[in-house]
């Protein structure tokens, strides 16, 4: 699973705030990273990345390419089959949760790729994140942790 590590440091402390007052965060966590899959599979959608700027345009060589596979026409960016599309997924535990994707090449499409140091490619790739917390993912996080804390706090 490709990892991306963020630290937010509102959201961090948050978190550590909830796991000292209610120990394990797994409930949280789950609830945090469902929403977090969902959005990501939104803008996965819309071809955004987190920070809300669409992702580049796919290359009339990767069309080509995929038309010479006899793959069906798909003029979306990152969308081949809809594998990546298909493999986003959460794993909460007690402290942490993680969004991604299993795929091999999650982390070229993240991170994108040269031809000049990935000899198999047919072009350069540009980044295209589609990994990471928006502003609304971020606010919502927080949200999420607020009304644990004033839950706990009711007893």
């Amino acid at each position: 699973m490709i990892r991306i590590r963020l630290d937010d440091g509102e959201v961090t402390a948050a978190f550590g705030r909830v796991a000292a007052a209610l120990g394990d965060l797994t409930p949280l966590m789950q609830e945090v990273g469902e929403y977090l899959q969902l959005s990501t599979d939104e803008r996965f959608k819309a071809g955004k990345a987190p920070d809300a700027s669409p992702w580049a345009p796919k290359k009339p060589s990767t069309t080509a390419a995929q038309a010479r596979r006899g793959d069906p026409p798909d003029p979306r960016p990152l969308f081949w089959r809809g594998d990546l599309a298909k493999t986003i997924a959460m794993q909460a535990g007690p402290a942490s949760v993680e969004v991604g994707s299993n795929r091999i090449y999650a982390a070229m499409m993240q991170f994108g790729g040269r031809k000049a140091r990935f000899a198999h490619l047919w072009g350069d790739i540009p980044a295209r994140p589609f990994l990471g917390l928006s502003a609304e993912d971020r606010t919502a996080s927080l949200d999420l942790i607020a009304e644990e804390i004033e839950a706990a706090a009711a007893g």
